[in-house]
């Protein structure tokens, strides 16, 4: 069973995320058009996840691995088709897990994009 990590203090939330929820529209083609819209400000704490932690190979690839941790309150209608967004640095959250008591915290482990250039 593996132990979720522990907990950061509450003065350690002090970095602002937003929300961003995915948006599919038609394109008038048959296909989808996916965008991003700003949603609710979220305080959190981010910690970058060990080296060990990012290598993870399946069927001889390389799989997309978390790159941080980011610690939440826990509320409802988060989900991993969702990132955050912390000023220009944008997190993908791959999954989450209640950290401590059930219904008080939240672990995201996230994937951080590379910065696009135009």
């Amino acid at each position: 069973m593996t132990r979720s990590p522990p907990r950061p203090a509450l003065g350690a939330r002090r970095r602002r995320f937003v929300l961003e929820r995915v948006v599919e529209d038609p394109d008038g083609f048959g296909g989808m058009l996916r965008r991003f819209v700003a949603g609710p400000v979220l305080w959190g704490a981010i910690e970058p996840v060990g080296e060990a932690e990012r290598t993870r190979l399946r069927g001889g690839r390389a799989d997309a691995v978390a790159t941080h941790r980011i610690f939440l309150r826990a509320r409802s209608g988060l989900a991993p088709a969702m990132r955050l967004s912390a000023g220009p640095r944008r997190f993908v959250i791959r999954s989450l897990a209640p950290a401590g008591p059930p219904g008080r915290d939240l672990v995201c482990r996230v994937e951080e994009l590379a910065e696009e250039t135009p």
